[in-house]
């Protein structure tokens, strides 16, 4: 098992940068791959952006690409999101996810993760 705790969130401008971090527990870290999804305010959990156990393969929503980074750190069992240029529409609750894979594996559906943190509020103001 892995427990996640993100962080990072907060109330932002328009254009602004925020990055998120996820902590995992655990001595495996390195053998699970690793999602961020967010839940705006009346909508369904989506993907955002994943990433395989090493870190060499990656996935973005449309929605994000070119403005989202997602990176890993195996030595520190932290996962980050690096957002940039901000925008209103990305105002949600952002979850970590985990998932035993195999090592180019990067599941991109909810449906996909096992594991689950307890979420960060971003807000965006326009």
């Amino acid at each position: 098992q892995v427990q996640l705790v993100e962080s990072g969130g907060g109330l932002v401008q328009a254009g602004d940068s925020l990055r998120l971090s996820c902590a995992a527990s655990g001595r495996t870290f390195s053998s699970y791959a690793m999602g961020w999804f967010r839940q705006p305010p009346g909508k369904e959990r989506e993907s955002v952006a994943v990433i395989n156990r090493s870190g060499g393969s990656t996935y973005y929503a449309d929605s994000v690409k070119g403005r989202f980074i997602i990176s890993r750190d195996n030595t520190k069992n932290t996962v980050y999101l690096q957002m940039s240029s901000l925008k209103p529409e990305d105002t949600a609750i952002y979850y970590c996810a985990a998932q035993q894979a195999a090592p180019y594996y990067r599941p991109i559906r909810a449906n996909d993760y096992d594991y689950w943190g307890q979420g960060t509020q971003v807000t965006v103001s326009s």
